[in-house]
């Protein structure tokens, strides 16, 4: 088991490195020059070169990207162009409030899909499972930013019941967790009752049934556990897109996280905080697909990591 984490973690160092360069090439091919934007309309051409020179934007790309490494090396993820504040710090203030809004979402999906696909697949072809089904497929389909704009309309305008932006209390978590929550509710829905639907056609069920066991203890102990790995695939992949995904829902509800800050950053030509908030984010990601993988080796025995 040891190896295999330091082979993964191995991999993924690899995968880092590819995302920096890519990130640093693909911001930069956008057009606009981050100099003139931070310029008033009224600077001159000297006072823009000077900007240029101070944040180092004329040396060539390959210069930038090494300087880039090497301060990510030590710690340094630079200085914002916009806010001439560490982007470390922008990070720490902002990651949080993300990580907060994605465990609400995923909470929320996972008690939701999880009910429904397993009562859908103890019940195929009900009527439950039918609508179950059915709603789980508008989840998949509606876009993020309609979903919220429809709570806000419905529960902030109409009803008046829940604050439609800003994130001081619970009360502001609630509208962006449910319209994250909803829409990763019909994946995880749909998955676990295929996966359910599978194991319960399986012969150990039938002989679990056949000893007389109670339905529930059948259910529950023998099929859910065993249906669980692909399941558990689909939560933790979901999990890193809600948590890389929140940039729709954090702009419509004004949720001060990581994904409006790149928003602004990106308006703005901020490079160093894109950068920073790309690297923090498929870091994350990564580190949640390791923690899938060795979650396997816990829910079934059977699976063992040469």
């Amino acid at each position: 088991m040891g190896r295999y984490i330091l082979y993964r973690l191995f991999l993924t160092l690899f995968v880092l490195v590819g995302i920096t360069i890519l990130v640093f090439a693909m911001i930069r091919l956008v057009p606009g020059d981050p100099a003139e934007l931070l310029a008033d309309q009224w600077a001159t051409k000297e006072q823009i070169e000077f900007l240029r020179r101070t944040w180092g934007l004329d040396k060539p790309l390959l210069i930038q990207y090494l300087v880039f490494v090497g301060n990510l090396l030590h710690g340094n993820l630079g200085e914002s162009i916009a806010s001439n504040m560490p982007v470390a710090y922008e990070i720490a203030m902002r990651f949080p409030n993300t990580l907060k809004l994605a465990v609400a979402g995923m909470v929320i999906a996972v008690v939701i899909g999880g009910i429904a696909g397993i009562v859908s697949a103890t019940k195929p072809y009900s009527l439950f499972d039918n609508v179950a089904m059915v709603l789980a497929l508008i989840g998949v389909s509606t876009p993020a930013f309609w979903l919220g704009l429809m709570m806000i309309l419905l529960f902030s305008v109409k009803l008046n019941w829940l604050p439609c932006t800003g994130a001081d209390t619970l009360k502001h978590l609630v509208l962006p967790g449910l319209t994250l929550g909803l829409l990763a509710a019909g994946i995880i829905a749909r998955q676990t009752r295929s996966s359910m639907l599978e194991t319960l056609q399986q012969d150990y069920i039938t002989t679990a049934r056949a000893k007389g066991l109670r339905e529930a203890a059948v259910i529950y102990r023998h099929a859910l556990k065993n249906a669980l790995i692909p399941v558990v695939t689909v939560v933790g992949l979901q999990f890193g897109r809600l948590l890389g995904g929140t940039v729709l829902v954090e702009t419509v509800f004004s949720w001060p996280g990581m994904g409006r800050l790149m928003v602004d950053s990106i308006f703005t030509r901020d490079y160093p905080v894109i950068q920073g908030a790309v690297l923090v984010f498929a870091t994350a990601f990564s580190l949640i697909n390791l923690g899938v993988d060795l979650l396997y080796g816990f829910i079934d025995p059977r699976i063992k990591y040469e």
